[in-house]
């Protein structure tokens, strides 16, 4: 009961930061006031207005804000954003571009689960569209699942991987973009195995520590530092009474953000208070560049318990993966059993959460794949962040990888059947 007491303390802490904002923000623009000059009363009404958005954006889900694309004809034509595959835990979408014949390259982007909606993706999804068709994982928020859906560690998620990977066939083309690059390569070799014609023709695996102790971050190193036991003591909680997953043990959304603004806190402090001065001076806008930022950084979402804990001790304490020694449903995946999808990997020279060497590791492990199926690239003064939804993606990355699905692509080998399906 504590915990979850104590989810519902941040849930409290949160919700009355954005009450006094609020507050501050309708007191300060009474018409009355605007009679006292008083730079004081400005400075109340801007201060409100930023601090109502910024807490009431941690529990929204950003949109996708998709909503049409320019095509070869001129035209813009409707996005629509349709579930293939509904799990209770995550979604299989596809944006399907209307009135535009089917692309040749289908792209499976495996979005990341480690605090933020897969939206974070947006930018990269809006670059693909120009000549693929697009398909996404949508990860949903952990505190809106009921308890009686069960469980979701890592080997759940992978099979959930296996099951999207299935569902779009084998000319499918991945890319698995930080955190999900090791699972991503284990559900691939465990589709070797268990049914090898579903697997799909390229992997590209973008910025994700697939050996964690290849080049040690401060970010991967965490797990070394601290026991399980401290781990499940100080960040998981229960679900409070305010959600639909009511008891279910999380990795709460608001405990993850408190920990992402500490990294950078002073720089964090100045952005808001230049926002601020900007309200004031009639400069800021709802769309400017540090609301579309922040919009999407400040939303957050929990993780299951399991998952984040399975996943520090097997990807990252015991590197299960980088050994090959990963188990799903008791079943040894053996990553050398991939032999015929040709695998790329994506580093950032100056990344310094996923450190160019964790990602590249994927290659030594592919020792079934011949070595013109392999390909590699590090990006120059590259950032995380930068390499797959920065200027570095869209100049540099985007092009290589587009390049490298061409060079790898199998024919399309669907039943009539499933293409209406997806259509």
């Amino acid at each position: 009961m504590r915990y979850m007491m104590t989810y519902d303390l941040m849930e409290t802490m949160r919700n009355t930061n954005q009450w006094m904002g609020a507050t501050a923000s309708a007191i300060a623009s009474y018409p009355a006031f605007s009679m006292i000059p008083n730079p004081a009363i400005s400075m109340m009404a801007a201060w409100g207005d930023v601090t109502e958005r910024t807490f009431q954006r941690m529990i929204v889900k950003p949109d996708w804000g998709i909503r049409t694309f320019t095509c070869e004809d001129g035209k813009d034509h409707l996005v629509d954003i349709t579930p293939v595959v509904e799990r209770p835990f995550g979604d299989l979408v596809h944006f399907r571009v209307n009135g535009r014949e089917e692309q040749p390259l289908k792209v499976l982007l495996v979005a990341p689960m480690s605090g933020h909606y897969a939206t974070l993706l947006r930018s990269t999804v809006k670059s693909l569209l120009v000549n693929c068709e697009v398909y996404i994982t949508d990860w949903h928020n952990a505190r809106d699942i009921p308890v009686s859906e069960g469980k979701f560690d890592v080997e759940d998620y992978t099979l959930y991987l296996v099951d999207f990977m299935k569902e779009l066939g084998p000319d499918t083309h991945v890319v698995a973009i930080c955190q999900p690059a090791p699972l991503t390569l284990a559900a691939t070799a465990y589709l070797a195995e268990v049914e090898p014609e579903a697997q799909p023709s390229t992997l590209t695996l973008i910025g994700g520590p697939v050996d964690p102790d290849a080049t040690p971050t401060d970010v991967t190193d965490f797990g070394r530092r601290v026991t399980m036991g401290q781990l499940e003591e100080t960040m998981i909680q229960r679900v409070g009474f305010k959600y639909k997953g009511v008891g279910r043990m999380v990795y709460p959304g608001l405990l993850q953000l408190a920990s992402f603004m500490s990294m950078n806190a002073e720089r964090h402090s100045k952005a808001f208070s230049e926002q601020i001065q900007r309200v004031m001076q009639d400069e800021a806008s709802d769309h400017d560049a540090h609301n579309r930022f922040y919009d999407e950084y400040l939303a957050v979402m929990d993780m299951t318990a399991e998952f984040y804990l399975s996943t520090v001790e097997r990807v990252f304490k015991n590197r299960e993966i980088a050994r090959n020694e990963f188990v799903v449903a008791g079943h040894k995946v053996d990553i050398g059993k991939i032999t015929n999808v040709a695998v790329k990997t994506v580093e950032g020279a100056n990344d310094d959460i996923s450190a160019p060497g964790q990602c590249i590791a994927a290659l030594d492990l592919c020792t079934g794949l011949p070595a013109s199926k392999k390909a590699s690239h590090v990006e120059p003064a590259a950032g995380h962040y930068g390499i797959f939804a920065g200027r570095s993606w869209r100049d540099n990355i985007r092009p290589l990888v587009i390049d490298f699905m061409t060079a790898n692509a199998r024919k399309p080998q669907r039943r009539a059947a499933n293409k209406n399906k997806i259509a």
